[in-house]
């Protein structure tokens, strides 16, 4: 069994949202919420296709225009029992760092709403990974379990993470001709620490980059692992499955 730990499966994204699902037969994907806007969606798939869970939260490029009836619908939904985690949230300073106190509060809000609820906290982070690992540190209880998604920091902060406990979600990127970084996190440490993800519909990996991406290019993230760790696809498909279920508490 492919679980694709982290994808966008929109009308926005897709319009042929219903083949894309098709074509990952019985395997699992979790589909997030960047924007609330996109929760009644996540919800609805939830409920219409046995094959597929959601987590919802708010992306932290909303920081500055979310209101707290969204934070009140998120917690709404944190009791259905196929919203499986809060994300993705986190930081963003790529674009602005002009907010970052904004950014940190929201992040912080839902990170509690996870401590509450019991449910598995999703983060995206970029050029904010230092600020993101102490958030975390401070703010998570102990017994929350925790994703890095698309993690694109260093070997030593990986292993920071994962001295967390934070697993480490590794996608299309890691297929890319050119990145060096990733792959040696990837040679590095062991494999129980990695959840498979596509980021659909973007990061799309070899040899279909340049093509939207979608759910069941999974098994190109695994293929490449499986080369770089030298294990049989086969296992490689079965350690990082059980992660994931693990991770997400899925009742499969």
């Amino acid at each position: 069994m492919l679980i694709d730990t982290h994808c966008h499966i929109s009308n926005e994204d897709y319009n042929n949202k219903e083949e894309i699902i098709k074509n990952m037969e019985d395997n699992i994907m979790i589909v997030s919420t960047a924007s609330p806007k996109d929760i009644n969606e996540v919800i609805e798939l939830c409920e219409t296709h046995k094959n597929i869970y959601g987590t919802i939260g708010i992306h932290p490029e909303f920081a500055d225009t979310y209101k707290n009836e969204d934070l009140k619908k998120i917690e709404k939904y944190l009791n259905h029992p196929k919203i499986v985690g809060i994300g993705e949230i986190g930081l963003d300073y790529h674009y602005t760092k002009q907010n970052k106190e904004k950014q940190k509060e929201l992040f912080i809000k839902q990170i509690n709403l996870a401590n509450k609820y019991q449910k598995t906290i999703v983060i995206h982070c970029r050029d904010a990974i230092e600020d993101t690992y102490n958030i975390i540190e401070k703010y998570k209880n102990k017994n929350i379990k925790c994703n890095m998604h698309c993690f694109s920091g260093s070997l030593e902060m990986a292993e920071r993470f994962v001295k967390l406990g934070v697993k480490l979600g590794i996608g299309g990127v890691l297929t890319f001709k050119n990145e060096k970084k990733l792959k040696e996190i990837v040679s590095t440490l062991d494999i129980h620490n990695f959840i498979l993800e596509t980021d659909s519909p973007y990061l799309t990996p070899e040899p279909l980059r340049g093509k939207k991406n979608e759910p069941q290019n999974i098994k190109y993230i695994a293929a490449k692992i499986s080369q770089l760790k030298g294990i049989d696809y086969a296992k490689t498909l079965e350690i990082t499955t059980q992660t994931a279920i693990g991770q997400f508490d899925l009742k499969i």
